[in-house]
């Protein structure tokens, strides 16, 4: 009970010193879209304040995400802010749909070295993207501008990489922060802040309907774009929410968290927000700055109004050095360092799904990237095993061969089982002992139908002993002999 007061005060400077990193990705992945930045931090206070009162797991949070806001740039360029807001709600009601069906659980189907390709693409990704505030009017800095841009970043970077050492008073990323800050006003120095990407300052949000017509012509335009975005946001989510359990160690409810993304983007999209799903950069932020509780999340939330209602003028002078310096110190945090030690460990397909997904996150999308790897995953999976079948012979009984198989029999290893039969040198009685082999679907029946026809123009016959249940039920299903 004690330590209550302690974990409070925890949370609530994590999730303040969250919220400083969330308003430049907003106002950034706004502009990306080409929105108004206020879209970006509306759809920011939402996502993250709803998604921590009740999502399935403490300490993520989640806001207007970069790889949301590039699927509908298109949609923005032709059809406007408004068909936008219209997709998001409709998105929004397909996340929330997809756990109510109760499909988060599919996530378990992504494989480990998916996960790490993942987070490696997506710290490159974080990098990269600061890389663009060393520019003005699309060139580098040049000169003493660049010098000072990198030393802030150099400084940032160096506070938040030592105060650790020496105190765990405060969250290192929101003392650097204030420190840089405190340190470019008092010296008057002629570096970049905040308010030179936009003007944050704002009134309430109004709820409204997004203004679209409510015709079968605007479902067809906002339909496969919802789509999308519903699953790249479900996808970045619940690989987010699956690290945030592996740094975490705690139990989370994958599909109260599809619910709850789901809802908060409806809420957004009607009070004039963007869409948004989890952001790992910003979860990462928060873990690290010791935020655990649903408080972190909320007062993340909650500071992305203040911010817009109040706090304006001094959110603005922020530089930008110092939230470039904890981003690249969030992106080295964020990629999984091991994965380059154990490429020469691991089995080659694992390697190559490490290497292809970090690549494709990097040079497409997440949606894009995950599914690669998963069917190489799956394919290499399916390889692995079609080899592992194979049969063991028995010739103890006069004129009766007895043939015991084992492994799984499956699409991919159908061409290998056929070859481990001889009918026209087998004797007239031939045994297949399936106790040790295993049907996994319609190609294993069709598969079996096929011996059996061999082994009949040969004039022998196949018997089938020891069938699982489960293998005799699904013979049974199909038609099949058994």
């Amino acid at each position: 009970m004690n330590q209550l007061p302690s974990r409070i005060r925890t949370d609530v400077l994590a999730g303040l010193t969250t919220s400083f990193a969330l308003v430049p990705e907003c106002i950034a992945f706004a502009l990306v879209a080409q929105l108004n930045p206020l879209m970006g931090l509306y759809g920011a206070f939402f996502i993250c304040t709803i998604t921590a009162l009740f999502g399935g797991r403490p300490g993520m949070i989640s806001g207007a995400a970069g790889s949301m806001a590039v699927v509908i740039v298109a949609l923005v360029a032709q059809h406007g802010a408004q068909y936008l807001l219209a997709t998001v709600v409709l998105g929004g009601l397909l996340m929330a749909l997809f756990g109510l069906l109760r499909l988060g659980t599919l996530i378990r189907m992504v494989p480990h070295p998916v996960m790490l390709g993942f987070v490696n693409g997506l710290a490159i990704i974080i990098a990269g993207a600061q890389l663009e505030h060393f520019k003005t009017g699309g060139h580098w800095l040049q000169g003493a501008p660049m010098l000072l841009m990198a030393g802030l970043v150099a400084l940032t970077m160096a506070l938040v990489w030592l105060l650790p050492k020496l105190t765990r008073a405060a969250p290192p990323a929101l003392v650097a922060i204030a420190a840089v800050g405190l340190l470019a006003a008092l010296m008057d120095l002629p570096t970049r802040t905040l308010g030179d990407m936009a003007h944050i300052a704002g009134g309430l949000p109004a709820l409204h309907l997004p203004a679209v017509p409510f015709t079968l012509e605007t479902l067809r335009i906002i339909l496969p774009y919802a789509v999308l975005m519903s699953l790249v946001g479900l996808l970045e989510t619940l690989l987010t929410f699956n690290l945030t359990g592996d740094i975490t160690g705690t139990e989370g409810q994958a599909n109260r968290e599809c619910v709850a993304l789901g809802g908060a983007n409806v809420v957004s999209g009607l009070f004039g927000g963007m869409g948004g799903c989890a952001m790992i950069g910003q979860t990462m932020i928060n873990l690290g700055s010791g935020g655990r509780m649903r408080l972190s999340g909320v007062v993340a939330g909650a500071m992305m109004l203040l911010f817009i209602l109040f706090l304006s003028p001094w959110i603005e002078r922020i530089p930008l050095a110092a939230l470039v310096g904890v981003m690249f110190v969030v992106a080295q945090q964020t990629f999984a360092w091991g994965s380059l030690r154990v490429l020469g460990k691991v089995p080659r397909h694992d390697a190559l799904v490490i290497v292809a997904v970090t690549a494709i996150t990097v040079a497409t999308d997440l949606a894009t990237a995950v599914l690669c790897g998963i069917v190489i995953a799956a394919l290499s999976f399916a390889w692995q095993h079609a080899r592992d079948i194979g049969a063991d012979i028995d010739d103890g009984e006069p004129g009766v061969r007895s043939y015991r198989p084992r492994g799984t029999l499956f699409f991919a290893s159908t061409a290998r089982f056929q070859e481990l039969f001889a009918p026209a040198d087998d004797p007239a009685r031939v045994v297949l002992d399936c106790r040790h082999l295993r049907l996994a679907d319609h190609s294993a029946i069709a598969a079996l139908d096929a011996l059996r026809e061999r082994y009949a123009k040969a004039g022998k016959r196949l018997e089938l002993v020891h069938l699982s249940e489960r293998c005799s039920a699904l013979l049974l299903r199909a038609g099949a002999e058994v």
